[in-house]
């Protein structure tokens, strides 16, 4: 399962600044770039990742991450509908998949997920979505919902909120703005690590 705190970046080069501080795991989340271009990022995560002993996750390229050899991609509902599932399970690479109504969750848990996200559990910045925030208490509900299922909270997560929500039943929290806008991303991500340590 993935540590209590995963960060997500867009670019090997945050994967450089902050494994050194002691992450151990990451989500590589590239929406735009040229084949080669993308090639050479997921390489050079992989081999980041390898180096510091982190675990890394390919957000949506999963045809990329499975040439690649990566053990981990994530998939949003959308992806789900040309994503060769077979093929990824016979290739050995795990996957988890976001939710954010009973829906999606339903579908997500019929392909027998190696986690489930679930957000945004409070407004953010990082990524524009259609979605209301979907608060503590529903949280919760998801963490029954899931049953066994790893799960893993997204969406304006911030230090001070992080205990609370892995308290509250998420396995892990992954952040975003919360360390890469920090005026010094390297000592927040090592301040998520010491607050999240004791769920690990």
């Amino acid at each position: 399962m993935l540590d209590p705190f995963y960060i997500l970046v867009d670019s090997s080069d945050w994967l450089a600044r902050l494994l050194p501080s002691g992450v151990r795991a990451a989500q590589l989340r590239i929406k735009d770039a040229a084949p080669e271009k993308l090639k050479a990022e997921i390489e050079r995560a992989s081999a980041l990742c390898d180096r510091h002993g982190a675990q890394l996750v390919i957000n949506d390229h999963w045809q990329e991450a499975m040439d690649a050899g990566c053990d981990y991609v994530h998939l949003g509902q959308e992806d789900l509908d040309h994503a060769d599932m077979p093929a990824l399970r016979r290739a050995g690479v795990r996957y988890g998949v976001s939710t954010h109504n009973h829906e999606e969750l339903d579908r997500a848990l019929s392909l027998e997920p190696d986690y489930i996200a679930f957000g945004p559990i409070y407004d953010t910045v990082g990524k524009d979505l259609p979605f209301a925030p979907q608060g503590m208490e529903r949280l919760k509900l998801w963490r029954e919902l899931a049953g066994g299922y790893p799960l893993v909270a997204i969406g304006g997560i911030t230090l001070e909120r992080a205990p609370d929500l892995l308290k509250a039943g998420a396995d892990s929290v992954a952040v975003i703005s919360d360390v890469l806008a920090a005026p010094d991303p390297e000592a927040r991500a090592r301040a998520f690590i010491e607050a999240t340590r004791e769920f690990a």
